[in-house]
């Protein structure tokens, strides 16, 4: 079994090509455990994981305990809305109170930039981001590329184009790693409000133009309006943003070729995408969340690995 680079799973751009090649074949074999009638191995069964929570989450948080307990982990859950976070306790001291529980492994979620690297620095644990504000979120981008990878073969030499709220969007940002570690060709599409100003560092094109970053693409993976970010207004209104941005059925009809469609949710159906797009054949975003558990199983098998016993 080869192993990864990387202590933690802090960011795409830690990681190197291997890295992901590893993530994914590891990830290969899992898909193949939760796909049979009995869907748990033992793997992890010494090994203790806590999902810290400090901001919402639904699929994520899911995705990340089915995958713990398919790995036959002990799991604890944390959101900090219940929690002494409430009442003022810091991060260190929270996540510490945790640790002397003998947890070997931490999940966390933070609406603060490099929450995960910070903690990583001051605790004894293997450190999971899964989102960390508007920087990072590596599982996702990991997943999306996977299911790239299932759909058409390969992510090498492949178009994607991530439209939607690009400045808010911490998928957008791991995504354009993950891509371009694979040598995939990314561009961005959206409103100019809503594009980094230093997205062309990253080696990405930007298309103001939905129909024609369509035309370009073979993948577009839409992203939803993060309106809990914004304090001010960057687009006139909802309707002009889905006149502009939003991709129907008619849209798909008109381009002459077929395109795989990806959202990672969750969706605001009939603003960023309709319904018949979201349920259309040429959509994967169910398999995304398929692949999101085998993914993340590969994720904390790999990392567990490393725990000196």
């Amino acid at each position: 079994m080869q192993e990864l680079s990387v202590e933690h799973l802090l960011g795409i751009k830690y990681l190197n090509p291997n890295d992901i090649d590893v993530i994914f074949k590891t990830a290969d074999h899992f898909k193949e455990v939760i796909n049979r009638p009995i869907k748990k191995v033992p793997s992890l069964r010494d090994i203790t994981i806590a999902n810290l929570f400090f901001e919402n989450s639904t699929r994520t948080k899911l995705s990340f305990e089915l995958a713990e307990k398919r790995l036959s982990a002990d799991v604890i859950n944390f959101s900090a809305g219940q929690s002494s976070v409430k009442k003022g306790e810091t991060l260190i001291d929270t996540v510490n109170n945790i640790l002397s529980m003998k947890v070997d492994i931490v999940v966390m979620r933070h609406g603060n930039v490099g929450a995960g690297v910070f903690l990583s620095k001051h605790v004894n644990a293997k450190i999971i981001n899964a989102g960390d504000g508007t920087h990072e979120h590596p599982t996702q981008a990991l997943l999306d590329s996977y299911s790239i990878r299932e759909k058409l073969g390969t992510v090498k030499g492949k178009k994607i184009v991530i439209v939607g709220d690009i400045l808010h969007s911490r998928v957008a940002l791991s995504n354009i790693f993950a891509l371009k570690l694979q040598g995939a060709e990314v561009k961005v599409c959206g409103p100019t409000t809503l594009i980094p100003k230093y997205i062309s560092s990253l080696g990405v094109e930007v298309e103001t133009n939905l129909k024609k970053a369509l035309e370009w693409c073979d993948v577009a993976n839409v992203l939803r309006v993060q309106h809990e970010r914004m304090d001010i207004k960057y687009f006139p209104s909802t309707r002009e943003y889905t006149q502009l941005f939003g991709i129907n059925q008619e849209i798909l009809d008109n381009l002459g070729k077929k395109i795989v469609i990806m959202h990672p949710g969750p969706i605001n159906r009939g603003v960023e995408i309709t319904s018949d797009v979201a349920d259309s054949s040429e959509s994967i975003i169910l398999n995304q969340v398929e692949n999101g558990v085998a993914v993340r199983m590969a994720v904390i098998y790999l990392l567990a690995q490393q725990i000196k016993r």
